[in-house]
């Protein structure tokens, strides 16, 4: 069966290839545990706490779509330094939105945000992985951050043998491939920047600003 890794728990699942067939450009985000996890507002609410380790414990972005102010004076762990996207849709498929934060020791040198009303999650982080490289000056070598491995893969190791094969590859069709090309061809074109991905809702602040950017569509306020 198709393996895939949850976006909350990083945890490696399997779904069936039938229910996979059921859905065009969906691809699963979530694994069943998480999925089936219920957050009552008691549990989110307040200031995040620390586990026994002395690590944060997960965001409540993982359940709670929090402003930019609310993740400015919540967080400030992570790198301080690189472009930082995330994507989401609600659910998923459904509306949903891409955001991107360029950063460098701490200070905002740009931002970009936007919505698309019918998507996927992995269309919406395909997107912000474009709209993040935008923002950085060509030939400034930077480090472009996703908190979806699936995306990160894709531009790093995967894509390559795709275009050799003409854009196909033996499991299947390419979903995305729009995105896929668009963003593989734009990451050709800049060699200065590097691809990392980044563990979602564990604390880092700018990966949670760009979570912040990625739902504003859904809030009153950004």
């Amino acid at each position: 069966m198709p393996q895939y890794v949850c976006n909350l728990c990083d945890r490696s699942f399997s779904v069936r290839q039938d229910i996979i067939d059921r859905y065009d450009n969906w691809t699963p985000s979530q694994c069943l545990d998480c999925r089936n996890r219920i957050v009552t507002p008691s549990a989110t609410s307040g200031t995040s706490r620390k586990s026994t380790s002395g690590k944060r414990s997960r965001s409540r972005t993982a359940s709670t779509s929090l402003s930019i102010a609310q993740v400015l004076e919540e967080f400030t762990g992570g790198p301080d330094t690189g472009v930082f996207t995330d994507g989401s849709s609600i659910p998923n498929p459904g509306p949903g939105g891409w955001g991107a934060v360029y950063v460098v020791a701490g200070e905002i040198l740009g931002e970009a945000y936007g919505h698309d009303p019918a998507t996927t999650n992995n269309r919406m982080e395909l997107t912000a992985l474009i709209e993040g490289i935008r923002l950085v000056p060509e030939n400034q070598p930077t480090t472009i951050y996703s908190d979806s491995n699936l995306c990160v893969q894709t531009v790093n190791s995967w894509a390559a043998g795709w275009e050799r094969n003409g854009w196909k590859r033996k499991s299947g069709p390419i979903k995305n491939l729009d995105l896929v090309q668009e963003l593989f061809a734009l990451a050709n074109s800049r060699p200065e920047l590097t691809f990392t991905w980044i563990r979602a809702h564990d604390g880092s602040l700018w990966n949670e600003y760009a979570d912040a950017l990625s739902t504003a569509w859904n809030r009153s306020e950004l």
